[in-house]
């Protein structure tokens, strides 16, 4: 009876022991909000500590972009707080031909429970930045399928170059494609004639072809809008997210412009109803923040440049 209790205690020291190490496998996203936007941010982190101090690998993907760095840090077992230092995180409003970094320091929590760890924390700006760089929240999940081998592996043989983790196709492919057709939905269409449109911006493009995609601006928290282009409904009812609602459209020429607009559906859990548009003009591309609520659409006018 004893040596069993003595069997269980070394066993119960054992599993807190390793439970209150951050070494392992970490997935999940991030996010930052500022005001009335907010964008996702996905992001692995390869640990491995050595008594108080922790180094390893962030990866991460934000909008089409992958980033893959090495980092250096301090974890205290006693506290079970982890510290990561000078890490260049791209600007949540940087475009996609001029990426800005933010550099921030990670800070974070080890959260253990018989379901599984999680790291809650945060990057924080250096003080250079913070006017411009905003908190940047995160949960990660420990993978508990890490292996020692793998993790000191992916560890000792990084190089910026290598992606040592990329997202799935689930992660970024495109939510929905949209055919450019005319749909019918009275309700909407008439709803739509009610409202005021209000134009939020106007490109020149070379292309008479374009692609078009709709995410989520803000936190992903409900919001669903319906698409007209040139006054005719092509979707109802798409909700946002981090992946695209897709559209190609083939402009009309005899328009001296072509005019897309979003509908709002409904305003989610956090008003008002926010998207980012991307329009693929070839090798070029327009990011347009757009919103609308119940009394005001919001439209783009597209011109074709003259030759």
């Amino acid at each position: 009876m004893i040596k069993n209790l003595l069997v269980a205690g070394f066993l119960i020291l054992a599993f807190n022991a390793s439970a209150q190490s951050v070494f392992g496998y970490w997935y999940g996203f991030a996010n930052v909000k500022s005001n009335n936007a907010a964008n996702n941010y996905l992001v692995e982190m390869i640990l491995q500590p050595e008594k108080n101090h922790v180094k390893g690998v962030l990866n991460y993907y934000f909008k089409n972009t992958f980033r893959s760095l090495q980092v250096k840090g301090n974890y205290d077992a006693n506290t079970r707080q982890l510290s990561l230092y000078d890490i260049p995180v791209t600007y949540h409003a940087s475009v996609t031909n001029m990426e800005i970094d933010c550099i921030m320091n990670l800070q974070a929590s080890l959260r253990v429970a018989r379901a599984g760890s999680n790291l809650v924390g945060r990057f924080v700006s250096l003080p250079d930045y913070k006017y411009t760089c905003v908190d940047i929240n995160f949960n990660l999940t420990l993978d508990k399928d890490s292996k020692q081998d793998s993790v000191l592996k992916a560890i000792r043989e990084y190089k910026e170059t290598y992606q040592v983790w990329q997202p799935s196709i689930a992660d970024t492919q495109t939510a929905v494609t949209v055919i450019q057709r005319k749909v019918v939905n009275y309700v909407v269409e008439n709803q739509f004639k009610e409202r005021e449109t209000v134009l939020a911006q106007e490109i020149e493009v070379n292309s008479d072809s374009l692609q078009v995609d709709f995410y989520d601006n803000g936190e992903v928290d409900g919001d669903s809008i319906s698409v007209f282009f040139n006054n005719q409904l092509l979707a109802f009812s798409q909700k946002l997210s981090t992946r695209s609602i897709h559209f190609n459209l083939v402009l009309d020429s005899a328009r001296a412009y072509n005019e897309l607009t979003m509908f709002a559906d409904n305003l989610g859990s956090i008003p008002p109803n926010t998207a980012l548009m991307i329009v693929t003009d070839g090798n070029k591309q327009y990011q347009i923040r757009l919103s609308s609520n119940l009394q005001k659409n919001a439209s783009v006018r597209i011109r074709r440049k003259k030759n």
